[in-house]
């Protein structure tokens, strides 16, 4: 009998206590300048409404801030404000943010995982985004979905820089990723294994940026262009699955991109080639690129939220 009881609370609080511990670490980019470990370290807490989200989303200090179940946000189009140091992860593969998202400003060190952001539709002309970044650095967005977003899907803007998206799935939404607002040229990032579904334009379109690292990522349905090397930005395009796609891969003239291992798969219009010599992001940080015929098996397989993306 006692060890039924033992038992029974370990089903019961597992994935909880599992998620408690959940310290993974983003590739890329936001491994770089001092890492992005967001919360990790400090306090833990559990939020099922707005109110208690705002709170802890809001305060100084370090939090990792669990999102249990469905919080539905108003008045709609609201973007919650994230200080520094916050990790905001869903407690399982229902966790979501409705009729809202976040916003990230002049803030370091943010991670937002695991979540269904969006039902803001209609909300395009106001800027209702599901994630909106500027002048900030070290950003992980990861295992999230973005589907019947008024504006933006993510939108990483003015100077924010060491910043990786992975794992995500952006359905459907106009402006899928838009990348850039700025004359500045400092921005670094990497996108990788990021599912664009049936979007139409921004996917992404990355403007003004220092190091554009795409890769494994897998685009289907793109009604308007696909991956979209903006201005000076210096881009590297590696085993990314383009299918269905209208303009799969597009460069400025002014721009730096290498293009290697790709698949157009029924896509049909402008596929950018080469231009000049792009940077090396093994100089930066080790990864591994998986075979471009396996990513939309591997990708279908992992973006978006899970029961526990905790390794």
């Amino acid at each position: 009998m006692k060890l039924f009881f033992i038992v029974s609370f370990l089903f019961m609080y597992l994935p909880a206590l599992t998620l408690a511990g959940c310290e993974d670490s983003a590739e890329g980019f936001a491994a770089l300048n001092g890492g992005t470990t967001g919360g990790n370290g400090g306090t833990v807490v559990t939020v099922t409404n707005q109110a208690d989200l705002e709170r802890y989303a809001r305060s100084s200090g370090k939090y990792v801030i669990k999102v249990s179940g469905r919080i539905n946000i108003s008045p709609k189009g609201t973007e919650i404000d994230v200080a520094s140091d916050k990790t905001i992860i869903g407690v399982g593969a229902a966790a979501e943010i409705s009729g809202g998202g976040f916003r990230i400003i002049n803030r370091r060190n943010v991670i937002i995982r695991n979540l269904r952001i969006g039902n803001t539709n209609g909300g395009e002309e106001l800027d209702w985004d599901g994630i909106q970044a500027d002048t900030s650095t070290n950003i992980w967005i990861d295992h999230c979905i973005f589907e019947n977003v008024g504006d933006g899907g993510i939108d990483m803007r003015k100077d924010s820089d060491y910043w990786t998206v992975s794992n995500t799935w952006i359905k459907g939404v106009n402006k899928a990723f838009g990348i850039g607002w700025t004359e500045n040229i400092v921005t670094k990032a990497t996108i990788h294994h990021v599912y664009f579904d049936g979007t139409n334009q921004r996917n992404p379109s990355a403007g003004g940026m220092l190091y554009a690292h795409l890769y494994n990522n897998y685009l289907r349905g793109c009604g308007s262009y696909g991956h979209y090397i903006r201005g000076a930005t210096n881009g590297r395009v590696e085993n990314v699955y383009f299918e269905d796609c209208k303009n799969p891969l597009q460069a400025d003239p002014e721009s730096t991109l290498t293009a290697v291992g790709n698949v157009f798969d029924g896509s049909s219009g402008v596929i950018s080639g080469d231009i000049g010599v792009s940077f090396d992001p093994a100089d930066f940080y080790s990864y591994k690129l998986n075979p471009t015929s396996d990513v939309p098996r591997i990708v279908l397989k992992h973006a978006g939220p899970k029961a526990d993306v905790c390794s």
